[in-house]
């Protein structure tokens, strides 16, 4: 009669943490620089153009982004400086940063959609060319790019709520530590050679023959 015996095998870890960690990394990286580069262009662009009349007739007029508000770009660079922070902080830390890198996107977004139909920068550049300081801007039109700058800010909120969710999970940049996250074992130091001079010089220093067996 066989005797059976049931020994359980050791079941491999679940690769789900290492996975999702490795997955939602690899997504903010991706979201984080390219909302912030998407945001920087589109703030270079044209986002408005009208007239001005000067002199009887029709002065054409264009206003870039950073004429408009200069608020995405200065977000975009924060959130792109927090994108890489993220790595450099630990617990308390790096939920710091992944909020100001989300609190970034979102303020990307809020300022891009309120410069889109923003008029200011035109009527300053219209009472400059009139020499009328109430002069206003006419024929007024904008572009698509404020709302691509919204795009960019919304992939920067995207970035920042996967650190906040999964930046648990992801790997922190520092020279203590390795892959697997354990200390670095200090080396120990060497033993001192007894027939050094400066040794024997100690040994004396300190009462001692150094020369007795």
């Amino acid at each position: 009669m066989e005797c059976v015996t049931a020994v359980p095998s050791p079941r491999p870890e679940p690769a789900g943490p290492s996975r999702t960690g490795r997955t939602s990394l690899a997504a903010a990286l991706l979201s984080g620089a390219l909302g912030a580069a998407v945001t920087l262009l589109a703030t270079r662009q044209e986002w408005s153009e009208g007239t001005a009349t000067v002199a009887g007739g029709a002065f054409p007029l264009t206003a870039q982004g950073s004429d408009v508000t200069g608020v995405p770009a200065a977000l975009a660079v924060v959130g792109l400086a927090a994108l890489v922070a993220v790595f450099a902080v630990r617990r308390a830390g790096r939920l710091a940063v992944s909020a100001v890198l989300a609190l970034s996107g979102a303020g990307t977004v809020a300022a891009a959609l309120l410069g889109a139909s923003d008029s200011t920068a035109l009527d300053e550049k219209a009472a400059q060319a009139s020499g009328d300081a109430s002069a206003t801007v006419g024929a007024l039109s904008h572009t698509a790019w404020p709302y691509v700058a919204a795009v960019g800010g919304l992939l920067l909120l995207v970035a920042g709520l996967l650190a906040l969710r999964y930046g648990r999970l992801w790997p922190a940049m520092s020279g203590r530590y390795e892959r697997g996250g354990a200390p670095r074992p200090r080396r120990a130091a060497a033993p001192a050679d007894p027939d050094r001079p400066e040794e024997l010089w100690k040994a004396l220093d300190r009462g001692e023959d150094p020369t007795g067996a």
